[in-house]
């Protein structure tokens, strides 16, 4: 099924927004935020989770596939788990044996894992480009932010090791400087924790972080510290459409994102709105 997408326009501010001239520190997600690598993801989580959903009288396939979406996308940004034992709960909710979140994750690791695989052999084959992987824009924006001295990080729920191997595949590790930051195996992982020991480790205060995710936890996170918090409802099915998915708007909003951008067109534009430049 298509995912739905919402026309805007390639920055649409929330009554919270004001820009920030002093930003100094600028933290991104990595997957749907840089990399294109896991794009479709969504799909696949779906491919799982609807055959095993109790269905109900008057349930119709559209509307049960618009719900898990939205269930899906509230967790996005956590670890893969939680979405896991959110299907669980679902499926208890409506009478049924909730099956085991962790073999559910191990299936779609595994089938997400095999995308990522092909994806990444027709970059090292020289079929497809680097870039083809990454967000539109997403490559222009941190060579102009690196130009400004801005100090770049990457803040992932994805496997540190895969977000490093990955970030350098589609050419963008250069702008980090080691500086990334994903979850390990068997360790619980906090974004808000990260982002908090970033401003003590830099010694600044929240006032100059500025921060890009397509999820609503980084958001969130983003919010509570203070920070200026820019939600990337990027598109899974069409790089570059300059359309945001409706779904991932939605929970970018309820999130309480300062502004909204479908990708990285218009960087100037884009920086001069941010950074009153």
């Amino acid at each position: 099924m298509v995912s739905a997408t919402t026309k805007t326009s390639a920055f649409e501010a929330s009554a919270s927004f004001a820009p920030r001239p002093g930003i100094t520190h600028v933290v991104f997600d990595f997957d749907g935020t840089l990399s294109w690598l896991r794009h479709g993801w969504p799909e696949i989580m779906l491919e799982i989770f609807l055959p095993l959903l109790p269905r109900r009288v008057g349930d119709t396939e559209s509307a049960l596939h618009e719900m898990m979406l939205a269930d899906i996308y509230a967790l996005n940004g956590k670890l893969t788990i939680h979405q896991m034992e959110r299907f669980a709960e679902r499926v208890r909710e409506r009478g049924g044996t909730p099956p085991d979140p962790e073999a559910l994750r191990q299936q779609f690791q595994d089938s997400l894992d095999r995308n990522i695989v092909e994806r990444s052999a027709k970059v090292h084959e020289a079929k497809m480009r680097p870039e083809d992987f990454v967000v539109h824009g997403a490559v222009v924006i941190l060579e102009k932010l690196a130009a400004r001295g801005m100090k770049l990080f990457i803040l992932s729920g994805t496997v540190e090791d895969r977000v490093r191997v990955e970030s350098e595949l589609i050419g963008v590790g250069r702008f980090f400087g080691g500086r990334v930051i994903g979850s390990k195996p068997r360790r619980t992982f906090s974004k808000l924790a990260h982002l908090e020991q970033i401003l003590r480790e830099e010694q600044i205060n929240s006032s100059r972080l500025l921060s890009f995710g397509d999820g609503a936890v980084e958001i969130e996170a983003t919010k509570k510290i203070g920070g200026l918090a820019i939600g990337v409802a990027s598109d899974e099915l069409q790089n570059g459409s300059g359309v945001m998915e409706s779904h991932k708007r939605r929970a970018l909003i309820a999130a309480g994102a300062d502004a909204l951008i479908p990708d990285y067109r218009e960087p100037d534009a884009l920086l001069a709105r941010l950074l009153d430049a």
